[in-house]
C-alpha cells in the first residue's frame, strides 16, 4: 500500500469511521484516513470499489487479506482491525501508518545508504519470516508495499495477493502470474498459485537492489522482457551502479536474485544473516562458560591439503576468512568447521561468517555472438533427470598471496600453525571441472508457409549453359561448312 500527499476529500462516512484524508488508489480498492467516530482512534480504511464488490472472487481475496493481516501480530506488519463485506461498499479497516511508502522516499530522494537499507530490509524480512513460519506467502513484497514510520521503522502492508499454503482456495487460477513484474521471481510469471518462500525472498532481493542503487532490477522494460531477462539472469550486479556498496551486501543480493530458486537463501533469516555475516539465533544461555569476545570467536577446521592429508586448525573468523581467501586450506568446499572442538562439524556453507566464500551467485550468461538467434544454455542434467545446483559445484576463488599467521594449530607447542605457502599449483581430485554448457537450438517456428527455394541459376549454371550453346553452334557452323565443301553449287 503505497502512500500518496493526502487529499482532502468531502465529508463522508462509512460504518463507525468519518473519512478525512485520501491516502492511496489502486487496484483493489481506495485507501483513507479516517477517524472512529467514538473512540477517536485514527486508522486507514480500504474500500473496495463497486466493480470489485460485484467480483466474488476479488471480494474474496479482499477478504483473505483481512485474515492474513489479522493473523500477522508483529510490529513489522501493518495491522488489521476490522472487516465488513456484508455491506454493498466493503471495506478493511487497518492500522494507520503515519509516514511514507519506501518507494515514495526513494523516488524523491535516490537511493538510501548501504545501512539504512539493510537495517529498513532486515524489519521487512522479520515480518516476512513471521507471514512465512503462519504458512503465508505475500506475493507482492516491492517498495510501495513497505511504509516508513516516523521513528524510522518498516512495516509490510497489502497483503491482498497473500497465499495460504494449508488451503486449497482457487484465488488464483494455475499459469497466471499475479504481482509486480520486476519485483516478482521469474517462476512466479509462470504460475503465482504454487509460488513458496523463495519467491518472496526474491522479492526482497530485488527491493533491497533498489534501496541502494535507487534503479529498478533490468531496468525499464516490459513485463515480457523483464521475464525474458529474469530467467537469461541478466542482471547488472549493483556493484557495477554503485561502487560504494560493500562486496557482501552485493553478493547477498545477487544470490537472493538467483534465477533458480534452489540457489537461493532457504528463508528470511538465512537472507538477513547473508547481509550481516553473522548468525541471527538467539545467543548461548547465560551460564555459557565463555563471556569475552575473544573467546566466543574461536573456530576449530577441519580441512584436507592437497596431498589428502586431513588437519585440524583454530582461529579467529577474520583470521580463517584470510586463510580461505588465500587458497591455504585447500577446497573451501570440502572444509568443516565447529564453535566447538568435539563437534559437530558442519560445512562452511553452514554459518553466515564464511558462506559467502563457497556459495557463488549464479554466474551472469554467455554472451550471444549470434544478434540473429537467442539460444539458450543450460546445464547437463545429471542421471537423476535433476539440475545440479551451481552454488556446490562451483570452485571458490583463490590468491596466491599468504596470510599473516592468524590460524592456530590447537596441538602447536608454540600455539601458532605456520600456514605453508603452495609453490605448486596441483588440483586434488575433490575439484572438479565445470562441464561445458549445452546449446539448446531454437524449434523453427511453424508459420505454414512453404519453404523458399531459389529459382534464379547460379553462376556456374550459367557457365555450363552458355558453353552449350557455343558447342551447337560451332557444330552447326561446321556441318554448313562441309556442306558447301563436298557438294559444291553448279
Amino acid at each position: 500500500m503505497g502512500l500518496e500527499v493526502p487529499n482532502p476529500v468531502p465529508a463522508q462516512s462509512i460504518g463507525n469511521y468519518d473519512l478525512v484524508d485520501k491516502i492511496a488508489e489502486g487496484g483493489m480498492g481506495t485507501v483513507y484516513k479516517a477517524k472512529h467516530r467514538d473512540t477517536g482512534q485514527v486508522v486507514a480504511i480500504k474500500i473496495v470499489p463497486a466493480t470489485t464488490a460485484r467480483n466474488t472472487t476479488l471480494l474474496k481475496r479482499f477478504e483473505r487479506e483481512f485474515v492474513a493481516a489479522r493473523a500477522l501480530d508483529h510490529p513489522n506488519v501493518v495491522k488489521a482491525l476490522e472487516f465488513n463485506g456484508a455491506t454493498a461498499t466493503p471495506f478493511l479497516v487497518m492500522e494507520y501508518v503515519d509516514g511514507e511508502s519506501l518507494g515514495q522516499r526513494i523516488e524523491r530522494d535516490g537511493p538510501l545508504t548501504e545501512e539504512d537499507s539493510v537495517r529498513l530490509i532486515a524489519h521487512v524480512a522479520h515480518g516476512l519470516y513471521r507471514a512465512h513460519k503462519q504458512g503465508l506467502i505475500h506475493r507482492d513484497v516491492k517498495p510501495d508495499n513497505v511504509l516508513i514510520t516516523a521513528d524510522g521503522q518498516a512495516k509490510l502492508t497489502d497483503l491482498g495477493l497473500v497465499r495460504d499454503l494449508g488451503d486449497d482456495y482457487n484465488l488464483t487460477r494455475t499459469g497466471r502470474g499475479l504481482g509486480t513484474p520486476h519485483f516478482m521471481a521469474p517462476e512466479q510469471f509462470r504460475d503465482a498459485k504454487n509460488a513458496d518462500v523463495r519467491c518472496d525472498i526474491y522479492s526482497l532481493g530485488a527491493t533491497l537492489y533498489m534501496m541502494v542503487t535507487g534503479q529498478l532490477p533490468f531496468g525499464n522494460c516490459s513485463a515480457l522482457d523483464c521475464f525474458m531477462k529474469k530467467l537469461r539472469n541478466e542482471l547488472t550486479p549493483p556493484r557495477d551502479i554503485k561502487p560504494d556498496i560493500s562486496e557482501r551486501v552485493d553478493w547477498a543480493i545477487r544470490r537472493a536474485m538467483s534465477a533458480l530458486p534452489e540457489n537461493r537463501p532457504s528463508s528470511c533469516r538465512e537472507f538477513v544473516e547473508d547481509l550481516y555475516g553473522r548468525s541471527t539465533r538467539p545467543p548461548p544461555p547465560a551460564g555459557a562458560t565463555a563471556t569475552t569476545e575473544a573467546e566466543t570467536d574461536v573456530w576449530y577446521l577441519v580441512y584436507r591439503d592437497e596431498l589428502g592429508e586431513t588437519h585440524s586448525v583454530k582461529g579467529g573468523t577474520e583470521g580463517i576468512r584470510r586463510a580461505l581467501k588465500d587458497g591455504l586450506l585447500g577446497d573451501a568446499s570440502n572444509v568443516v568447521t565447529c564453535k566447538k572442538k568435539e563437534g559437530p562439524f558442519l560445512a562452511l556453507r553452514s554459518y553466515p561468517e564464511f558462506r559467502d566464500l563457497v556459495i557463488t551467485p549464479e554466474p551472469l550468461p554467455t554472451p550471444d555472438l549470434n544478434p540473429r538467434s537467442t539460444p539458450t544454455y543450460l546445464p547437463p542434467a545429471s542421471p537423476s533427470g535433476r539440475w545440479p545446483d551451481p552454488a556446490r559445484s562451483t570452485p571458490t576463488r583463490r590468491n596466491s598471496t599468504p596470510t599473516d599467521g592468524s590460524a592456530t594449530h590447537p596441538r602447536s607447542g608454540s600455539g601458532r600453525f605456520p600456514m605453508p605457502t603452495p609453490t605448486t599449483t596441483k588440483t586434488s581430485a575433490s575439484h572438479r571441472a565445470l562441464e561445458p554448457a549445452r546449446y539448446v537450438r531454437p524449434k523453427p517456428e511453424s508459420s505454414g508457409r512453404l519453404p523458399h527455394v531459389p529459382i534464379k541459376p547460379s553462376k556456374r549454371r550459367r557457365f555450363e549453359l552458355l558453353l552449350w550453346v557455343m558447342v551447337l553452334a560451332l557444330a552447326v557452323g561446321t556441318s554448313l561448312a562441309a556442306f558447301y565443301i563436298f557438294f559444291p553449287q553448279q
